[in-house]
């Protein structure tokens, strides 16, 4: 092969590794913009339609609680842990995101729990739906509990 022939070559190979390279990054950036988004979305679901009755012992809210026997006392706890999750999924500094996604998960199991044993299945489905993005949610920004742990670690 000539010294002409392998420079070509050679530069086609650079110039599609820098394509490759490009679409990959573009491809990164689209994704952690639809996470972001996502994370958005759950916050302000969980913050204003599900956590905001609870705390202003909405009449719809409080009919639930009392038919599943808990009081106003677990409503408004549950209305805060709602809150305080929404929160922190909109906060990247505090690095909680994927802990968030990871308590709203809890929450939303028992939320499943509750709908089949108390409501006899009645939108059972709703914290299974809500469970799949914030499964995703923990899983991509898994990487900050390590951060959280050192951090931890290191004011212990």
């Amino acid at each position: 092969m000539s010294e002409t022939t392998a420079s070509v070559a050679s530069a086609a190979s650079a110039d599609s590794r820098t394509v490759v390279a490009e679409s990959a990054t573009a491809r990164g950036r689209r994704a952690r913009i639809a996470l972001r988004v996502l994370q958005v979305l759950l916050a302000l679901f969980y913050g204003i339609a599900s956590a905001l009755p609870k705390l202003i012992a909405h009449p719809s809210a409080v009919e639930s609680f009392d038919r599943i026997g808990w009081g106003s006392g677990a409503m408004y706890t549950i209305g805060a842990l709602e809150l305080s999750g929404a929160v922190a999924l909109l906060i990247p500094r505090l690095r909680l995101q994927s802990v968030a996604a990871m308590a709203l998960s809890a929450l939303m199991v028992g939320a499943f729990v509750v709908q089949m044993t108390v409501f006899h299945g009645q939108n059972a489905a709703t914290p299974l739906i809500l469970i799949i993005p914030l499964a995703l949610i923990a899983w991509a920004r898994r990487g900050q509990n390590a951060e959280l742990l050192r951090l931890l670690r290191r004011r212990a």
